[in-house]
């Protein structure tokens, strides 16, 4: 079945003070579509829909769900009818209950990942030519999820073979096992990475910035706000995907990066690329080793019920160099 998932669309963050968040989120140069007592809802400037993070305030900081965006209503119907099919949980949400939202299907894929897809979100001003507004690192988009799986091979042939994705990118093994892997809908690297470790869990949501410049900018508006020990890897640049990143931790732990200066996937003929596990240029091209912190933390994720997922510890022997974008 073909369903039509066009991208990566949106993210909802727990957080236990928004306040303190918004601050965080301000200085690297979201903007605020909305807010209530409950919840802060940020976009990238040229994005045109309402958001792309929700920010929801809670006692305990989780993922709640990652969300993709499909072309229509049709495919919300048909992904629900294959989930079902599949005897994943699925969960209903009509039209408003959701900010902004038209319905939402709420899931888990066969690794335990809580996601969700919509076809309707709430437009806003496009602010991509308002430079007055420019600020921190100027975030463009949201670009991609990347998220911890005890099987990324699983995860890998459920993503390709029933839901459609195609791959960019992998790392194997001399046994051809799979690692980690880039998948992708748009035309671009990935909308979602999974690699080999203790999950389900959210490793990190990734935005897009114009140019690298950006990104250094941001680092000097962090730093001047007190905000540098949040930095946590990078600059650098990934041999995989040739990002130029940053990864930051914002008040609650959850895992940004900030990216730039990936390729066009979009030939039918593209052929994915393999790096060899044990390569040191796929996770870091140039730039500072990542701290142990990269490579053991993660946001853990809710269930449909409104539960911490339970996790798992990986299929494959846990070593550092499987650990990439």
């Amino acid at each position: 079945m073909n369903f039509d998932i066009i991208r990566a669309g949106r993210v909802v963050f727990h957080v236990e003070d928004l306040e303190r968040s918004k601050t965080f989120y301000d200085a690297l140069g979201f903007i605020e579509t909305e807010r209530d007592d409950h919840h802060i809802y940020l976009r990238g400037l040229e994005e045109h829909n309402h958001h792309s993070i929700c920010l929801k305030k809670s006692d305990e900081p989780v993922a709640e769900v990652i969300s993709y965006k499909v072309s229509d209503d049709r495919h919300l119907d048909e992904l629900a009818s294959f989930f079902e099919k599949k005897g994943q949980p699925i969960k209903w949400k009509g039209a408003g209950e959701e900010k902004a939202l038209g319905r939402t299907l709420r899931t888990t894929d066969n690794s335990g990942l809580t996601i969700e897809f919509y076809a309707e979100m709430e437009q806003a001003e496009i602010m991509l030519q308002r430079y007055d507004l420019y600020k921190g690192a100027n975030v463009q988009r949201i670009d991609h999820f990347n998220c911890m799986v005890p099987d990324v091979e699983s995860a890998y042939n459920f993503y390709i073979d029933e839901l459609g994705f195609r791959c960019s990118e992998y790392t194997a093994a001399d046994d051809e096992k799979i690692w980690a892997a880039w998948l992708h809908r748009k035309q671009s690297v990935h909308d979602v990475a999974f690699m080999n470790g203790v999950g389900p869990r959210l490793h990190h949501v990734g935005f897009w910035l114009n140019d690298p410049m950006s990104l250094i900018n941001g680092c000097d508006v962090l730093a001047a706000l007190d905000y540098g020990p949040n930095i946590e890897r990078g600059p650098g640049r990934h041999g995989l995907s040739n990002a130029f990143f940053l990864y930051l931790r914002d008040p609650d732990g959850h895992r940004i990066e900030l990216y730039t200066g990936d390729y066009l996937t979009s030939d039918p003929d593209f052929k994915p690329k393999r790096w060899d596990l044990d390569d040191p240029k796929r996770q870091t091209f140039w730039g500072h080793e990542a701290p142990d912190s990269w490579f053991e933390e993660a946001t853990q994720f809710l269930d449909l019920n409104g539960k911490k997922t339970e996790t798992s510890e990986p299929l494959l022997e846990k070593r550092k160099p499987n650990f990439v974008i």
